[in-house]
């Protein structure tokens, strides 16, 4: 049911002109006139961190079936598939493949059909247009018959679209923020946990020690029956695996695999993302656990002079991937398993400090830690409610005053 005061029609009927590229190759070049495809097209915005070119010499001829302006809607049709943003208003670009450029006529907002198109229901909408079973695309003519629910006064479309767009505009700063944070974080780490950099009050020299010299290895056997199966998640380290992966992937039978407590380390020889030579986590979460055998689990052997926050930020921090790097023997198992023994991982050497400066090192990470999971939380917070009031403004179940001034 339409509200009062708004219509719904489709999107062909609300454009002046739609500018689609699709099926011709991009002459792409080293250098010359900035390229947009669809990897740079993300959901509101640009991405140039992954730039292309086309050359000068050839864009007039690339550019011969429209030129797109500021103003207009630039939408990916594939690979990824339902993502747009605004095209720059300012500076010289052409647009690639899987892309299309949408030009509104004077019915509707570009600004509100940009955040319509980003909603969760014109995302639906999208989806119910589109075709192909490994990757999902959607051609113009299908684009341009999705319907779009608008008021009907182009003024209550654009105080809508204001809005959500200065809700944008705090989502984009908690954003950069998050990032600033998490490269300090990064630097922190680099400069602490190598030496390069001593906190004020230490001056102590660093040592090598192997690892089986503070740690020892634990090959406990789930002999008390725990059901708590914990598995190595990058982001939320050791978790439980219905968390997880919403299911228990493991065996039925627990009494084979380690029994692992509060405080101690697991090592997870799959690499994956950001984790090249696999990873290693602590136990946090829970007063105990069981994990497959395939770990390696560890504990510190004496923490009067060996502090597990300290190793908690080393590890992750990747310092250890160069002596894993030349212990592990790829292929020797499937699903990228790498097969690091546990006398050669526990041979590994590392250059730390001694324990005070290990405390303090912990303390000053920790809390960087600590700043970039409240920004994360507050990041989620913002999207979440920033989701909640488009499905109330986008559909009319929230009205907008529009004032006179805004009118005029």
């Amino acid at each position: 049911m339409v509200p009062e005061g708004w219509k719904e029609k489709p999107l062909i009927q609300l454009l002046e002109i739609v500018i689609d590229y699709r099926g011709i190759s991009v002459p792409k070049a080293e250098s010359g006139i900035p390229l947009i495809t669809a990897r740079n097209i993300k959901s509101g915005f640009l991405d140039f961190s992954e730039q292309e070119y086309i050359q000068a010499n050839q864009y007039d001829e690339w550019t011969s079936r429209g030129l797109p302006k500021g103003g207009d809607i630039l939408f990916t049709t594939e690979a990824p598939l339902g993502n747009a943003c605004r095209f720059p208003s300012h500076g010289k670009y052409a647009i690639g493949q899987r892309t299309v450029c949408l030009r509104v006529n004077g019915k509707l907002d570009s600004e509100f059909l940009l955040q319509y198109l980003l909603s969760s229901n014109g995302q639906r909408l999208i989806d119910l247009k589109s075709s192909g079973s490994t990757a999902k695309g959607i051609k113009s003519s299908e684009l341009k018959k999705i319907y779009v629910l608008h008021p009907a006064s182009i003024y209550e479309q654009k105080k809508i679209a204001k809005i959500l767009y200065t809700w944008d505009q705090i989502i984009t700063t908690t954003e950069l923020l998050l990032a600033n944070s998490e490269q300090q974080k990064r630097a922190l780490m680099q400069q602490l946990l190598t030496g390069s950099r001593h906190l004020p009050g230490f001056q102590k020299s660093w040592q090598n020690v192997r690892l089986e010299q503070i740690f020892s290895r634990v090959t406990n056997k789930n002999t008390e029956a725990n059901t708590n199966v914990v598995t190595i998640s990058a982001r939320h380290g050791l978790i439980r695996q219905e968390e997880f992966f919403s299911k228990t992937v493991a065996s039925e039978t627990l009494d084979n695999y380690f029994l692992i407590k509060k405080g101690q380390f697991a090592y997870n020889k799959s690499y994956s993302n950001g984790y090249p030579m696999g990873a290693i986590k602590r136990l946090n979460k829970y007063e105990k656990g069981v994990v497959t055998t395939l770990y390696i689990c560890f504990k510190v052997t004496d923490e009067t002079s060996c502090n597990p926050e300290f190793f908690e930020h080393y590890f992750e921090s990747g310092l250890l991937n160069n002596g894993l790097s030349k212990i592990a023997n790829e292929g020797g198992r499937a699903h990228g398993l790498l097969n690091v023994k546990p006398s050669d991982f526990f041979g590994l050497t590392v250059f730390i400090p001694e324990i005070n400066e290990q405390k303090a090192i912990a303390a000053v990470l920790t809390a960087a830690d600590q700043e970039i999971q409240a920004l994360q939380a507050q990041l989620s917070c913002l999207q979440d409610e920033k989701k909640a009031l488009m499905q109330q403004l986008l559909t009319g179940k929230r009205c907008v005053q529009v004032g006179e001034l805004e009118i005029a």
